[in-house]
């Protein structure tokens, strides 16, 4: 790279650098959005019933952590008692709370979202008094075990509840997104870049891929369900694992069914060339999504399909794609007939790569905004499905089923104030953060 090249990219730098620091408002959402994030990742140690470290019998225990080790029973974990043998613990049925051990170390919220404290059950609130049974009777509750922000119906904790529903909400949000973004980018670049008269090919081959697409999906998603949902339930670390892995397979079970097509072409079967329509057809399918009211499709897809994260992020993912796909193909037809798109062209360049190198990556700015505005209307659509009680298993603790269970009782006001502000502070920060991306990479603010 030469030396004015670096200059310049460092003055680029700077300049970015600085209009983010400008913007208050874009570096407040940020920081809010950060902390969302980091929210949803350490939840299982934030809120817990489990305590973070206990000392048992002269052994150090970690408690809050057995959920997360993939490669252990994660219903019983086996200790050391004081007379040195061995015993299993039911986790889910463990009373943590009057567990005599030597010395524990509890969470930040000493409850698990979901579970039910009946001895404070029917709505108590955050200001009221609260009751904690110690050595068979009824005392005011301890400040460390206190519900902070009140508890449900059953006694389930509030402050808990929020904290993994921002863990479901962004998973949700992300994910469904990230697929809408490779739909939408894999279809609007080819619509936009070949058009109706560009992209010619032989029947067989365009045949082998139509029937791949099918095999793809259905190794690729169908047949590794249960991985997905494994990781899903596990982290979101590696559900974007198994994601990346599944595209892969869907990639490579695409090339592998292009490359069948090849070779019964070199043979002498299906030779005939022909174009292919793809704008047309891309354009039809969005115009035909596009025309429906797509929360009631989504609410009708939901109810029909089994209750499940994994398959509430597909349905909201497969019907948001639309808006990225519209903007990569306006992009796409405005780039390929630039200079350097034509260059490109003359040194030989093939289109996949003049596609994704080239075209693609410089008109990739729009379509980040429309994720960023795409993330917070997925929170909005998982939060408007679980307060119909539709999409997610009934167990599912997020801030829309908070919302139905305060609906039942009016004078719970924190059970409607709570949920309410964490939709609305995540959809803003995510709105705010949509806005400031189209400021920062317009080109007439630079």
């Amino acid at each position: 790279m030469k030396a004015a090249e670096i200059t310049y990219l460092l003055n680029l730098k700077g300049s970015v650098i600085k209009r983010i620091r400008k913007n208050k408002l874009a570096l407040t959402a940020f920081y809010i959005f950060s902390f969302l994030i980091t929210t949803a990742i350490f939840a299982p140690i934030i809120a817990n019933e489990k305590p973070l470290y206990m000392r048992y019998a002269g052994e150090n225990y970690f408690p809050a952590f057995w959920d997360l080790n993939p490669f252990t029973d994660n219903n019983f974990y086996e200790i050391k008692n004081k007379n040195g043998a061995s015993e299993k613990l039911q986790l889910d049925i463990t009373d943590w709370k009057h567990f005599s051990s030597e010395k524990t170390v509890w969470c930040l919220v000493a409850y698990s979202p979901g579970k039910s404290d009946y001895a404070n059950a029917n709505f108590v609130s955050p200001f009221g008094k609260q009751n904690f049974i110690q050595n068979n009777k009824v005392i005011e509750t301890p400040v460390r075990f206190r519900h902070f922000l009140g508890t449900g119906v059953r006694g389930e904790d509030v402050l808990a509840g929020l904290i993994f529903g921002t863990r479901l909400s962004l998973t949700i949000g992300i994910f469904s997104m990230l697929i809408a973004s490779v739909v939408g980018l894999l279809l609007g670049s080819l619509a936009g870049y070949f058009g109706d008269f560009q992209f010619q090919s032989s029947r067989i081959v365009l045949i082998f891929i139509c029937i791949g697409i099918l095999f793809a999906f259905f190794y690729s998603f169908t047949v590794r369900n249960f991985e997905l949902k494994d990781a899903l339930s596990n982290s979101p670390t590696k559900f974007t694992i198994q994601i990346l892995i599944s595209i892969a397979y869907f990639i490579s079970i695409l090339i592998l069914f292009f490359l069948c097509g090849k070779v019964i072409e070199k043979i002498g079967i299906g030779k005939t060339k022909t174009f292919l329509p793809i704008d047309s057809i891309v354009s039809r399918v969005m115009e035909v999504i596009v025309s429906l009211p797509v929360f009631v499709l989504i609410l009708s897809i939901a109810a029909i399909a089994r209750p499940s994260i994994l398959n509430l992020i597909f349905i909201i993912g497969l019907t948001s794609w639309t808006t990225i796909a519209r903007l990569t193909r306006a992009e796409l037809m405005r780039i390929k007939k630039l200079d350097y798109i034509r260059a490109a062209k003359a040194l030989g360049y093939s289109e996949v790569r003049i596609i994704i190198k080239h075209a693609l990556i410089n008109g990739i700015a729009p379509v980040l905004v429309a994720v960023a505005f795409g993330v917070a209307s997925a929170i909005l659509i998982e939060s408007s499905l679980s307060f119909l009680g539709v999409g997610l298993p009934v167990d599912a603790v997020t801030w829309g089923s908070m919302l139905n269970e305060g609906r039942t009782e009016f004078s719970a006001w924190w059970m409607i104030l709570f949920p309410g502000m964490a939709i609305f502070i995540t959809v803003t920060v995510c709105n705010l953060l949509g806005e400031s991306l189209r400021e920062l990479l317009d080109v007439r603010m630079k």
